[in-house]
């Protein structure tokens, strides 16, 4: 996009900020990668890579372990003791949320049920917009989801 394009509308893009070599400096264009913590490096390697089946990249130990999710690198990484958040933190979103469920479920992963949340036998919730949501911990009690929407 760059030079070629200022030079063409004499204006950078929509949302686009112009280094001083032409080039789009935002985000918006850039692989994202994610992070996520864990007090228990070999827990979150069986559970990331054999139960989730998340391709291991590469052992960073004592920093991290890098995983391929579909195209995303997530880097689980060695932290301190920390209290895990009380709401989603990483999310799947899925052709056919009611097979996955299922099949994690045989790999081993509970799924949870919130109180005042009508939920289908499987921990299925539907919000009001249609999107299926299902939710699960990792080791670490990171709330980590599955959705189709």
């Amino acid at each position: 996009m760059g030079l070629l394009y200022y030079a063409k509308n004499g204006r950078p893009p929509e949302g686009a900020m112009i280094d001083a070599m032409g080039n789009a400096t935002r985000l918006g264009s850039q692989q994202l990668v994610a992070f996520l913590p864990t007090r228990n490096p070999e827990q979150a390697r069986k559970f990331f890579g054999e139960t989730l089946g998340l391709p291991l990249v590469a052992d960073q130990l004592p920093w991290a372990l890098v995983f391929d999710a579909h195209g995303t690198t997530l880097k689980v990484v060695n932290a301190p003791p920390y209290n895990p958040l009380p709401f989603t933190v990483l999310g799947w979103d899925v052709d056919d949320v009611e097979a996955t469920v299922k099949n994690l479920r045989d790999a081993g992963v509970e799924f949870v049920r919130y109180p005042n949340m009508e939920q289908d036998e499987l921990g299925i919730w539907t919000s009001p917009a249609g999107a299926q949501v299902a939710w699960f911990k990792d080791p670490d009690g990171n709330t980590l989801s599955v959705s189709q929407h």
